[in-house]
């Protein structure tokens, strides 16, 4: 008999590493929820700028979180756990009208209050370009974070924007994607950049202000005209299962591919970027190892090589080296945020940070023994409610105990009154035809007796005898 086939590859025990899919955040990888407080009460806009916010979290986000009116923070807070959460971004809208948006770190804080002065959702940044790019692979990986002008040269504990309160606003925002290990992560993983600038401010006024912009990152090869870019994409397109006939340059009013390539019959020849009279931007340009499958040279053509020169070996390391341009498209969301308030704990705490209210020495220490009352208060209450439940525990458990210590006492007195009742030298196994044993047949004989039953019985014995 063939033996069975066990499985190694695809099933349960096989010893195979286990790979970050596209489209999926490691366990490693920090998670975010994006939340709308009071779902119904926000309106279009702010749901629709906390989607696309969404969009620039993923692929670490709940891109189909529903929203309940009845949802409390609470309700979040206690799934974050199980979920593994590290970040929740909460929208609002105060009764004022103002729009606030909420970071806060998973489970204990700290949570940072930004008011969003002027927001535009990615459907008006998209209005206003002349070729808008759409939603692809992109949002497969996370974007790279730029952070700008965060640090102030000079500042400490004393000044109105603390130092301290920079460093947490950096490392809050730091932790919200992966982190980038140069010599690991390939180039073509990063197709997103979302940009923070911090804006500066004439005097030091208090304010932190933070702009919140998302690109697209598009590349091509730098000294290339643009004929030869579309016929090289067509010829990509060209080697699909589904090739896309837009993106075929037209042809069909031409006798030869030199009109194409020189402009037609009013062409000026060949025009690449080096060739166009404007000045290459050498700065958005940035060399790329050709990743192309090579055709590798035996031993005796390499030393042929060599011998002939060391020119052909230099050309080849040249040509290694792509250079290619880099351009950002705006995806949007903008964003105008300010920074008002910075709790202790997640949505509660002490304040550590405010931008209008501010506290004299004797205020701070005042609210810190308040603070340090309220916590010994609810460790108190903690401690309480644990001994409470110990208590009710045990009063349970003797409770038990002596409920059927009482029932087996019963039992066991209503076993010695039937011992008493029926006390007799016979087993309970040897029992009569009738079902009478022992004291308890007797007994029946002396009531027969009595009532002259077993004189009548005699007479029937002695006629079948």
């Amino acid at each position: 008999m063939a033996r069975r086939r066990t499985k190694k590859r695809t099933h349960v025990g096989a010893n195979n590493p286990q790979t970050d899919s596209a489209g999926h955040a490691s366990a490693r990888d920090p998670k975010s929820m994006v939340i709308r407080i009071g779902a119904g009460e926000v309106g279009a806009s702010i749901s629709q700028l906390a989607t696309d916010v969404r969009r620039v979290m993923e692929p670490g986000t709940a891109s189909r979180l529903k929203e309940r009116r009845a949802n409390r923070l609470k309700d979040y807070v206690v799934m974050c756990g199980p979920l593994g959460v590290t970040h929740l971004m909460l929208f609002s809208r105060s009764e004022g009208g103002n729009t606030n948006l909420r970071i806060a770190m998973a489970p204990r804080g700290p949570t940072l209050h930004f008011r969003v002065e002027k927001y535009s959702l990615c459907k008006d940044v998209q209005k206003v370009q002349r070729h808008a790019r759409g939603g692809g692979k992109e949002y497969l990986t996370p974007p790279l974070l730029v952070m700008n002008n965060f640090a102030t040269p000079g500042a400490d504990a004393k000044s109105k924007v603390p130092k301290h309160l920079e460093s947490l606003t950096t490392t809050t925002f730091r932790s919200l994607f992966p982190a980038v290990n140069p010599q690991a992560t390939p180039l073509k993983s990063i197709q997103r950049v979302l940009l923070l600038n911090r804006e500066k401010s004439d005097e030091d006024d208090g304010t932190f202000i933070v702009n919140f912009r998302h690109y697209a990152i598009t590349t091509r090869s730098a000294g290339v005209s643009k004929p030869l870019r579309r016929i090289k994409a067509a010829e990509q397109f060209l080697a699909t299962k589904t090739s896309r006939h837009s993106k075929m340059p037209n042809l069909g009013k031409l006798e030869d591919i030199a009109d194409y390539m020189i402009g037609g019959e009013e062409g000026s020849g060949y025009v690449s970027d080096a060739t166009s009279g404007s000045e290459a931007d050498t700065d958005a340009e940035v060399e790329v190892l050709d990743t192309a499958p090579r055709k590798v040279l035996s031993t005796k053509a390499r030393l042929a090589a060599e011998a002939k020169g060391e020119e052909g070996v230099e050309e080849e390391e040249e040509d290694a080296v792509e250079r290619r341009a880099v351009k950002l498209v705006e995806l949007g969301p903008r964003m105008r945020l300010r920074l008002t308030k910075v709790e202790e704990g997640l949505c509660s705490g002490k304040i550590m940070w405010h931008e209008y209210v501010h506290k004299s020495a004797e205020e701070v220490k005042e609210l810190e023994k308040r603070w340090e009352k309220r916590r010994q208060e609810k460790e108190a209450r903690i401690r309480e409610q644990k001994a409470n439940v110990e208590r009710k525990k045990a009063t349970k458990a003797s409770n038990k105990k002596a409920g059927e210590g009482d029932g087996d006492e019963e039992e066991e007195e209503e076993d010695d009154d039937d011992d008493d009742e029926y006390y007799s030298d016979m087993e309970m196994d040897e029992l009569d035809s009738e079902g009478l044993a022992g004291d308890a047949e007797y007994k029946v004989n002396e009531k027969m007796e009595e009532d002259g039953e077993w004189e009548e019985e005699e007479k029937e014995i002695g006629r079948g005898r």
